[in-house]
């Protein structure tokens, strides 16, 4: 398995060049079973990250562009009445694929955002009474811009905890950006890509990232980073947001190697699970600076 995943990072890391870390964090969402969320300056290469991923792991991909003016049924999809059957047929919309990629996600509004509630947490879509199961593994990879461009919805703070993760991908450094000029990577080598997995393989590898040991010394150090955010926040980190930073945890130490998680894990994954939950930039380092020093003294 470990080759696995240094193989897909490997393959991912000749299309986004100069970017291991932030791939790093994408797969290691994916193997905790969580969402993911990219937030950057357009052209960045946020939609590459995305279907990049999508065609390593050998996972069906559907892009779905969000406007003002899309509706939730242009997600879901929408039942249609059959006249030659005398009764109403479902069809399907984008979100019936393994990975879906939520382009510009705050540029929708608040009701179509909302359509995504329900599959992003139960894996279903109800339409009409009736609940339809989406594939599996089931992904959302939104994207979107930074608040402060013209014509953007902010996600209500419950569909910002149904993300796993938010990361940034950041301006390419110089030896990066002069492989891209030279035409080394980038969106048109996305489809010269291989799969190196598949959804079985990879909902083994999910299986297993849920198997790598948390010892109750570590579990002391998860409570305490959580309980610390509940007691000097607003708004600290949910039950829902603690469990997936321990399987996060999990899952980058199995991308390093290891079957157990060491506080290194932690901190690895903290600062792309806390940023967007409790609205700050800063607000890792402070945590995690906090609570070692608590637990020093």
């Amino acid at each position: 398995m470990q080759t696995t995943i240094d193989a897909i990072i490997k393959a991912a890391s000749s299309v986004i060049l100069g970017k291991e870390q932030q791939i790093k964090l994408s797969l290691t969402c994916l193997l905790a079973g969580g969402h993911l969320l990219i937030e950057d300056l357009p052209g960045m290469g946020k939609t590459t990250l995305a279907h990049t991923l999508a065609q390593v792991l050998g996972l069906s991909f559907r892009r779905a562009q969000f406007t003002s003016d899309l509706l939730p049924a242009d997600i879901i999809g929408v039942s249609v009445y059959d006249q030659t059957a005398a009764s109403f047929q479902f069809h399907p919309g984008p979100i019936f694929t393994q990975v879906l990629l939520a382009d510009e996600i705050n540029r929708a509004t608040p009701k179509t955002q909302s359509a995504l509630l329900e599959a992003m947490e139960e894996y279903q879509v109800t339409i009409d009474g009736h609940a339809h199961p989406l594939p599996k593994p089931f992904f959302v990879i939104a994207t979107q811009n930074p608040k402060h461009h013209i014509g953007t919805f902010p996600l209500p703070e419950s569909q910002l905890d149904r993300f796993l993760m938010r990361i940034q991908i950041g301006y390419p450094d110089e030896k990066s950006e002069r492989a891209l000029l030279q035409d080394k990577g980038g969106r048109l080598s996305v489809n010269l890509l291989k799969s190196i997995s598949d959804a079985e393989t990879l909902i083994k590898l999910q299986q297993q990232a849920q198997s790598i040991h948390v010892s109750e010394a570590l579990l002391d150090y998860l409570q305490a980073l959580i309980q610390y955010t509940r007691t000097h926040f607003s708004s600290g980190l949910s039950p829902r947001a603690g469990l997936g930073l321990r399987q996060a945890a999990q899952a980058w130490a199995m991308c390093e190697g290891r079957d157990f998680v060491i506080p290194e894990d932690v901190q690895a994954v903290l600062p792309s699970i806390i940023t967007h939950r409790l609205l700050g930039d800063n607000v890792a380092h402070q945590v995690l600076t906090q609570v070692s020093i608590s637990k020093q003294t």
